[in-house]
């Protein structure tokens, strides 16, 4: 059961640290945030259909490959697949997450899933990993999670009000923050050779599929990624049982 009683001080503790933790990884949301605004302006979507997009779905990579594949009146079927590919990578996550959550009630349960995101869930996983007796560190998950929402919130509200004035906001390059800010989050967690190479080959098919359409090169990229980690990983472990016998 759910640890009951939880001490308000600790849980205050827990929260802002939660904040505290992720603000680094707010920067890299501001040029994408505001980018998506400025493009989602003039992609056909109206201004309360982008605010409902970021609000609702809150996936910034999805919300950006979305407004991109509806700008080139991409079939719904291929934007609801990619979107979905995509976001795949939530279901690892929340199973990282669930022995540490799977206690909590619903009312918990239901937005911490909501609100995870790349960045929450990097910060999250090893504030759960740490050997203490701390009984609210799901409050460390939500004081990153609300953190992450309102920043996200903020930049792509002010990029779709500045839209019409920030000119060819795409080629400005600032969306070279978020890459950045993935790189960051994935070094700590490759700590295995099937790790390795599952990123390595992802991202070498990434720039050899950068030209198909409709953004089909991250459902390629992240096939091949996945594979190869697979591969290498029972590769290993067929090497380990030789060994044993």
């Amino acid at each position: 059961m759910a640890p009951v009683n939880q001490p308000p001080a600790l849980r205050k503790q827990e929260f802002l640290s939660g904040v505290r933790d992720t603000l680094p990884l707010l920067l890299g949301a501001l040029p994408f945030g505001l980018i998506y605004g400025a493009v989602a302006a003039t992609s056909g979507l109206s201004f309360a259909a982008a605010i409902a997009m970021s609000a609702l779905v809150f996936a910034g990579s999805s919300q950006f490959i979305a407004i991109g594949l509806v700008a080139a009146q991409t079939p719904v079927a291929i934007i609801v697949l990619t979107t979905l590919i995509v976001n795949l990578r939530h279901m690892l996550y929340s199973a990282t997450l669930l022995p540490y959550l799977k206690d909590l009630p619903q009312r918990w349960r239901i937005p911490l899933a909501f609100w995870l995101t790349d960045e929450t869930f990097a910060v999250a996983v090893h504030r759960f990993q740490r050997k203490d007796s701390s009984s609210c560190k799901h409050w460390y998950q939500l004081g990153s999670s609300i953190a992450m929402y309102l920043n996200w919130q903020l930049w792509c509200f002010l990029g779709l009000v500045l839209g019409n004035r920030i000119p060819d906001a795409q080629n400005w390059g600032l969306d070279v923050a978020m890459p950045v800010t993935f790189i960051g989050m994935i070094i700590p967690f490759v700590k295995t050779l099937p790790v390795a190479l599952c990123v390595l080959t992802a991202g070498a098919a990434s720039l050899l599929t950068l030209a198909m359409p409709y953004k089909l090169g991250i459902l390629a990229s992240a096939f091949a990624g996945i594979a190869a980690g697979l591969m290498a990983q029972r590769l290993a472990r067929a090497k380990v049982e030789a060994i044993r016998q």
